[in-house]
């Protein structure tokens, strides 16, 4: 891929069971393709995997299907997870409070948007008519870099 160049790779699945698994191992080799880590790449299907439970669980999608664009970069790798449902306002969401959690007994749920946010290094979320859209983006770490960052271990 020469400096300038952009890939668009367009995916569309069904909101069925499993489904984010299948589009996480498509991330996983369109991250790999722009030589990603695999740390990096972990946290980019981790990411993915949460984006699309978030869609099937929340979205009430008519269509019910999730629409993602991969747009790989030199240096980045962007991803964009759309569906056509009811849409929400991020500002609005709550965030998770462990203590609450474990009183409530529902702690494993409630975590997806925080976990993307600390998965990736750069996410937006987008009203759309219909539905919403999650951009997370993804920087190649080179391994200096990444000694550097964690001060050499």
């Amino acid at each position: 891929m020469n400096k300038n160049s952009v890939k668009d790779i367009y995916v569309t699945v069904p909101m069925i069971m499993d489904m984010e698994l299948a589009v996480s191992k498509t991330a996983k080799v369109l991250a790999e393709m722009v030589h990603f880590n695999p740390e990096q790449i972990d946290e980019i299907r981790h990411a993915v995997i949460e984006a699309c439970i978030n869609a099937m669980e929340h979205s009430k999608s008519r269509d019910k299907k999730i629409y993602l664009r991969f747009r790989l970069h030199k240096d980045r790798l962007e991803i964009r997870v759309r569906d056509r449902g009811k849409g929400f306002d991020a500002h609005k969401v709550e965030k998770p409070n462990l203590r609450k959690k474990l009183e409530t007994g529902s702690r494993k749920r409630g975590w997806g948007l925080m976990l993307i946010n600390n998965l990736m290094d750069d996410v937006r979320i987008e009203a759309e008519h219909p539905g919403t859209s999650i951009i997370m983006t993804k920087q190649i770490v080179s391994e200096p870099e990444r000694e550097n960052a964690y001060g050499g271990f």
